[in-house]
């Protein structure tokens, strides 16, 4: 009789917090030029699903909620590309707090593994917003795909610090929802349908990922031709702390208390 899975039995919770947990050593052992890249990876990546949602949503006459629906299901594109075709994503490794809870990863592991992958994920995305606005791409539909581009990045620096901060929370309790349910599926079609509802929510719902704004907020500026650092990096620098207490603490230490603390 074949060990393998049947692709319709799912994982129960407290054997994913096991396997989180696994995979969360797993990663603070990488070497740092293999964490590096594939940091850069998924910041090229999340870029793709952020560059296809631009596109998506540029002039379309669906209405508000039916608009952002599209745009938040190609927007999943992203995070569909980091989890299986294997990159490393600071948001997704917020969840490594579940190890270092346990105390099988260091405090010391976490950060290193969190600042390496946090800097790949910016190279990566940078460098994708400026092969974009080589590209031209931009320009399609008359320069409308640009003007959205440009519109989505105003909107982000319009935030009010605590909005941002909010909305960040939000934004990484259903990446690592996502993340998370992606270790009771056993296909490829399994995965991508659990991370296509969370994500598609998190984008329709206006919430902010740091990791998208690194690609959002550069290639708008780029198009523009303005480039202001100052709200930029307090934009990313109050989205990446939400980020970490939404996945860090609500879904990671979370799951922690409830599966993995002694008693």
């Amino acid at each position: 009789m074949s060990s393998e899975p049947h692709p319709l039995d799912v994982v129960a919770p407290a054997q994913i917090a096991r396997l989180v947990e696994d995979v969360a050593l797993r990663k603070v052992q990488l070497p740092f030029v293999q964490t590096l890249t594939l940091g850069v990876l998924a910041g090229a990546f999340i870029a793709f699903g952020a560059m296809f949602f631009t596109l998506v949503i540029t002039g379309s006459e669906l209405g508000f909620g039916p608009t952002r629906l599209l745009g938040g299901m190609a927007f999943s594109l992203g995070l569909v590309l980091v989890i299986i075709g294997g990159a490393e994503l600071f948001t997704g490794n917020s969840l490594i707090v579940l190890g270092l809870a346990d105390g099988r990863v260091s405090l010391a592991q976490l950060l290193r593994n969190w600042g390496i992958v946090y800097l790949g994920n910016l190279i990566g995305g940078v460098a994708t917003a400026i092969l974009v606005h080589l590209s031209g791409i931009l320009d399609m539909s008359g320069g409308a795909v640009g003007v959205t581009a440009v519109a989505i990045s105003d909107a982000k620096l319009a935030l009010d610090p605590l909005q941002a901060f909010a909305r960040a929370i939000l934004c990484n309790v259903l990446v690592c929802l996502a993340v998370w349910m992606c270790f009771a599926a056993h296909s490829v079609s399994g995965k991508v349908l659990v991370i296509l509802f969370p994500i598609t929510a998190f984008v329709a719902l206006g919430f902010e990922h740091s990791v998208a704004n690194m690609y959002m907020i550069p290639v708008a500026m780029l198009h523009a031709g303005v480039i202001d650092m100052g709200p930029a990096l307090q934009n990313l620098a109050v989205v990446t702390a939400g980020n970490v207490v939404g996945g860090g603490v609500l879904v990671g230490l979370v799951y922690w208390l409830v599966y993995l603390r002694a008693d």
